[in-house]
């Protein structure tokens, strides 16, 4: 059987998260993989693999917040809002040539914060039990509901212009859910030259970040984040005692050994994680369990 853990994958540009999955399931020789945070063909940067039973955790890490580094083309508009769409309007170069500086900041400002984002029809979102992609491929036309989102940091951090367009390089810390090729379009649109997104790469998924993340060539030897390191960088660390331990994998309430609000990462004192527990009233109990692991397994 194939170890339990998390594989921190940098996905180069041309895969899809899937193909990174079916990938590591050779590369592990397992059935059990799965992904947190689907990344599109066109992105580069982190993924959150989980193998065997740390699969259980995806749940979690889906929640957490995310760190891009994006390049924005504003004065040009596409079917996709993004490099990979067609074409859709030019704007005057001389609108373009009118947009400052100070209005690029101003325009980034306005969509920092708690937002409501419509977010682009060729995204993962399903409509009716099917993605929205997969509609608008078959000549569909999909329009999604807003959705709130946090975009707690929009920065410029470079900004070069030719005769037709302005080019941003930019980023962002945001909310789980928020679509960065989303904010390409809004921003050129509050502009009045309209936007896209040519280049994004994810660098940072809750407490995980792309730095030293393996890349698919390295996925037979890449080492994996034990699911008790894993959970307590994605939802924080409880240590309980081996007593404690035995009564939350049998399903049994117990005493909260401190106080803590929302979920925690259980686990023993030989390091293994028990599973993800939730207290109410004084009193916890699992809403995940872990197996409990093998001599010699990762804990």
């Amino acid at each position: 059987m194939a170890d339990s853990g998390i594989l921190l994958v940098d996905k180069p540009q041309g895969l899809t998260s899937h193909d990174v999955v079916a990938r590591t399931r050779r590369a592990r020789g397992t059935r059990k993989v799965g992904h947190a945070g689907t990344l599109d063909p066109m992105a580069t940067g982190l993924l959150v693999v989980g193998v065997e039973a740390a699969t259980r955790l995806l749940t979690f890490v889906v929640g957490c917040d995310k760190t891009y580094l994006a390049t924005i083309r504003l004065g040009q508009t596409t079917t996709t809002d993004d490099a990979e769409g067609e074409l859709t309007a030019t704007a005057p170069a001389a609108a373009v040539a009118a947009v400052s500086d100070d209005d690029l900041r101003a325009g980034v400002a306005r969509l920092t914060g708690e937002i409501s984002q419509v977010p682009s029809s060729v995204s993962a979102i399903k409509v009716d039990g099917r993605r929205a992609y997969d509609r608008v491929r078959a000549g569909e036309t999909v329009e999604l509901k807003a959705r709130d989102v946090t975009v707690s940091r929009f920065e410029i951090t470079a900004i070069r212009r030719d005769d037709a367009a302005i080019e941003l390089d930019v980023e962002v810390d945001c909310s789980s859910g928020t679509y960065i090729r989303a904010l390409a379009r809004d921003l050129g649109a509050d502009l009045g030259v309209g936007g896209h997104l040519t280049m994004l790469r994810r660098t940072r998924i809750g407490g995980f970040s792309v730095d030293g993340a393996a890349s698919v060539d390295e996925l037979p030897e890449a080492a994996l984040v034990a699911p008790a390191e894993a959970a307590a960088a994605v939802i924080g660390r409880l240590d309980v005692s081996a007593e404690v331990a035995r009564d939350l994998r049998h399903g049994k309430r117990v005493a909260a050994p401190e106080a803590f609000d929302g979920i925690r990462a259980a686990i023993d004192p030989a390091g293994a994680l028990v599973g993800v527990v939730e207290r109410r009233r004084g009193v916890m109990k699992s809403v995940m369990n872990m197996p409990e692991p093998q001599e010699g397994a990762a804990r």
